[in-house]
């Protein structure tokens, strides 16, 4: 089949564009650019809607094995479809843990269920308790994309020197998650005014840059490629960029709730805004958004954490962490950019490129003989988001009720239509 984009604002954020265009897709693959369309192929016209790489969503939970009432494969891939995340990189912190090639091997075949691309990272540790490493070789023989323990802060810091060390040998990417977990523990709250109004128990930002800072060492200490997976506070920026000056193979990202709300959206104890790590302040919120704008920060991702009713129906201090946003990530993101915070080939690059890029995959691209992974979106079709009409199984989302603007008209995986509004 051969597919011709016709009137298409076309963002690539490889080339750093957004400009009308055409686009031809033959066998899976994008095989033109601004041509003549080809005899019998299907002519799409776009009607200068954005036409852009699909996303790659690095760090989405989904709930087999284990949690399957939470997220199955099946309503995590279709929630994607629907929100233009073309991959999903799914994390490790399932129950039980994939620690093992047999786990992983289960998982990589339950996925074949999702109509997108899905690929799996492995724990770095075994039970992800941060004391003994895994078959890290074995693991990348079976498919692992990287390795790690999720939200799980390793406190025994020889066992984590060793790991980062037997996996530099063998080139695989270690995800951290920077906090300090003596400050972190059992906090719901940012520390400051806001969390003491309420009541609530806070971690100092702080905490993060001090669990980064403990990592770079070991990264500078080791040489083993390395991502932050939420880099949240202004404390935490100057580290990492001396780290980059440095040489090291460092990278980072953050989550799109990070960007888009903060500590203040908590209000009346509202759980659906509780996020790991908790909800930050105004301050620390812009100096992020500028982060990625100029590029310190790599990677946007939906951090897309299902819940049920049960787990979130509890006090704050007791609820359940975390928000579905497979759906939410494109409108999301359409904030920053009517806010002018960022244009789309710079939004882009963050949820697309650089992600694959880091990932060693040949999404993310509009140039020809990349996948043909892509999204048709409106960035200015309004609507009033109900959490009842997503197509996750959870329906924890903090932006129930809000007036959003983009919606995904059509996903493409391969070239073959996923979803359709």
């Amino acid at each position: 089949m051969i597919l011709h984009f016709e009137n298409a604002r076309l963002i690539d954020p490889e080339a750093g564009t957004d400009v009308l265009g055409t686009l031809t897709v033959k066998d899976g693959l994008i095989v033109a650019r601004n041509g003549a369309a080809p005899k019998q192929a299907e002519v799409i016209d776009a009607g200068g809607k954005c036409l852009a790489p699909g996303m790659v969503d690095w760090g989405v939970k989904i709930g087999e094995p284990g949690e399957r009432h939470r997220e199955s494969f099946r309503s995590a891939g279709l929630a994607a479809a629907a929100g233009g995340v073309t991959t999903i990189i799914a994390r490790p912190d399932t129950t039980p843990a994939i620690d093992t090639p047999e786990t992983l091997e289960f998982v990589t075949r339950r996925a074949t269920e999702a109509p997108v691309r899905i690929r799996h990272m492995a724990a770095l540790t075994k039970g992800r308790a941060g004391r003994e490493m895994t078959e890290i070789g074995f693991l990348l023989d079976a498919g692992a994309i990287a390795f790690t323990d999720a939200f799980h802060v390793a406190t025994e810091t020889k066992a984590l020197s060793r790991a980062f060390t037997y996996a530099r040998s063998l080139g695989a990417l270690v995800i951290g998650h920077p906090q300090e977990p003596g400050l972190s523990t059992g906090a719901a709250a940012t520390s400051g005014k806001f969390s003491s109004l309420r009541g609530l128990p806070g971690v100092s930002p702080m905490a993060e840059r001090m669990g980064l800072e403990r990592d770079l060492a070991l990264v500078e200490m080791t040489g083993v490629r390395y991502h932050a997976d939420q880099i949240t506070t202004a404390r935490s920026l100057p580290a990492l960029e001396r780290a980059k000056a440095a040489g090291l193979d460092v990278t980072a990202g953050t989550s799109i709730h990070h960007l888009t709300l903060n500590e203040i959206d908590v209000g009346d104890y509202r759980t659906f805004f509780k996020m790991t790590p908790p909800l930050r302040s105004e301050e620390d919120r812009m100096a992020i958004v500028e982060a990625v704008a100029n590029g310190l920060i790599d990677v946007i991702s939906s951090m897309h954490t299902p819940a049920d009713e049960e787990s979130k129906r509890l006090p704050f201090e007791e609820a359940a962490a975390g928000a579905v946003a497979l759906e939410t990530l494109l409108p999301a993101a359409m904030r920053l950019y009517h806010a002018g915070a960022m244009d789309m080939p710079t939004l882009w690059r963050a949820l697309s490129l650089n992600p694959a890029r880091r990932l060693g995959l040949p999404q993310g691209r509009l140039a020809e003989g990349s996948p043909a992974d892509l999204i048709l979106f409106d960035p200015d079709a309004p609507f009033l988001l109900d959490r009842f009409t997503l197509r996750s199984k959870s329906k924890n989302t903090p932006f129930d009720g809000q007036r959003m603007e983009g919606k995904v008209l059509a996903t493409f995986v391969a070239g073959t239509l996923v979803f359709k509004a």
